[in-house]
């Protein structure tokens, strides 16, 4: 389902975070590129495994609470058919400073595009389609 990922972070901050109790929210929003490996994407389509890629979001989730001082994360991460520009995903995450609150989302972020079970088939200007292969490599801070 499409989103505005600005209004998202922001309605997740009025209901669920205290005014001012956090210094920090770092933020990612990823979206669909025009362009991969050389030829013109002229949409994308997404699928995943949902039990499992939720489960692997929350298990990012936790791995990342347990190494910086984070005060509350928000991931969504969207599926189905894709235009360039679309927003795909959202990281956010609140915390007291400011390293906390960038490590983390980094690390949610690529702990999301390595393991979490999502599959990407590309439309090309040309008319074909192709399957993108393999995850992004893990990322270790």
């Amino acid at each position: 389902m499409a989103f505005d990922p600005l209004d998202r972070a922001a309605a997740y901050q009025r209901e669920r975070r205290r005014a001012g109790a956090d210094g920090a929210c770092a933020l990612f929003i990823g979206t669909v590129r025009d362009r991969h490996a050389g030829q013109t994407v002229t949409a994308m389509t997404l699928e995943h495994y949902p039990g499992m890629t939720e489960a692997e979001i929350q298990r990012s989730l936790a791995e990342a609470a347990g190494r910086w001082a984070m005060d509350d994360a928000l991931i969504l991460h969207r599926v189905g058919r894709l235009l360039p520009g679309d927003p795909i995903v959202l990281v956010a995450v609140w915390a007291t400073h400011r390293g906390a609150a960038c490590d983390a989302c980094r690390y949610c972020l690529e702990a999301l595009k390595s393991r979490a079970p999502f599959w990407k088939k590309e439309e090309l200007a040309d008319g074909t389609s192709r399957w993108v292969a393999g995850n992004t490599p893990p990322w270790a801070p």
